[in-house]
């Protein structure tokens, strides 16, 4: 155990890893579990939670996990499994980074392995959240797009396709590698651990935190709707682009959230565009508007006759949008390298 606290995001990517319903499982204090085992050990783990008729003991390392660590589990196991009454444990481990010794160790004796993603909060050890380097950033973001693109390249060609620094690129690369994001072989990196690294997206740039507006329209359909949109925003010459789920479906053709359509629009044009198409008293399409953070605008693209962001900030934005995109997400991820 790292801390008697964990931060309430790791808590709820163990849940959704679970595979736990989002009201389903109990967290279960456990002070008043251990005190009804009535054994006088010094242990405490991070969560403990009830559901499908077993209990989900887990223990979150942002450090190294160690020998210790398992031997640790394995003792809470003891422990619990020793008191009658009691379900059946599920031992679960989380955390960033295991050796293979000790990930085997661990599958062998029943203990299931969490990984979390590198952008989430841990307590201790090696916590990106707080570098000055953000993945997800415009100059970041670039870089890896790239590899995603490419599939396999050198650092240093990572670095000239994009125009940044092989110091950026370097140092971007070092951490996905520490990771286990990507893989590196005889100069070449290539990307290991897809949902590793879309995981670690989803916790360092949530999409939800650039919404601005959701508007109802007075239109009955979305494709419609963004079409109608694209038209009159052009006419006008205002900068917008479709993203997320309208840009990624209309790029995989995957269908998915047919009751919205979702867009960048500077803050400043958001009243003259609720004016235009908004109508407070329509209950069917309604239009979610994000306040951009970059420069989103002048790598557009228009598929049947919508106008929407590059592959590369689609992605980037699904990922950003976590579980509730996750299967729009992975096909667009896999589609990538042909868009």
């Amino acid at each position: 155990m790292d801390t008697p606290e964990q931060p309430e995001g790791i808590r709820e990517f163990i849940r959704n890893q679970l595979g736990f319903p989002p009201v389903a499982d109990k967290n279960v204090d456990w002070g008043t579990l251990y005190d009804s085992v009535d054994v006088a050990l010094p242990l405490r783990p991070d969560y403990v939670f009830q559901e499908g008729g077993r209990l989900y003991v887990v223990e979150v390392k942002g450090s190294v996990v160690t020998i210790d660590t398992i031997a640790r589990m394995q003792l809470y196991r003891q422990i619990l499994q020793n008191k009658p009454g009691l379900p059946p444990v599920q031992l679960v481990l989380a955390a960033k980074t295991i050796n293979s010794r000790e990930e085997n160790l661990a599958r062998e004796l029943g203990i299931r392995f969490i990984k979390l993603p590198w952008a989430i909060s841990t307590p201790k050890g090696n916590d990106y959240t707080s570098t000055k380097i953000r993945i997800s950033s415009a100059k970041s973001w670039k870089i890896v797009s790239r590899l995603l693109k490419e599939k396999s390249t050198s650092i240093r060609q990572l670095a000239l396709k994009e125009g940044v620094s092989y110091a950026w690129t370097h140092k971007v690369i070092g951490i996905l590698s520490e990771q286990n994001v990507i893989k590196k072989e005889e100069g070449y990196v290539t990307i290991a651990d897809v949902n590793n690294l879309l995981n670690g997206i989803a916790w360092e740039r949530p999409l939800k935190n650039l919404q601005a507006e959701e508007i109802p329209l007075r239109f009955a359909g979305t494709h419609g709707a963004a079409q109608e949109i694209t038209r009159n925003l052009k006419g006008e010459n205002i900068p917008f682009a479709f993203n997320s789920y309208t840009a990624g479906g209309l790029y995989t053709g995957y269908a998915s959230r047919q009751d919205s359509v979702y867009l960048y629009l500077e803050k400043n044009q958001i009243d003259r565009f609720r004016e235009q198409f908004g109508d407070k008293n329509a209950s069917g399409v309604r239009a979610v508007l994000y306040a951009p953070d970059r420069d989103v605008f002048s790598d557009v693209r228009e598929l049947e006759s919508v106008v929407v962001t590059s592959p590369s900030q689609t992605l980037l934005d699904l990922a950003g949008l976590g579980y509730s995109a996750m299967d729009l997400t992975k096909v667009m991820a896999d589609k990538y390298a042909s868009l």
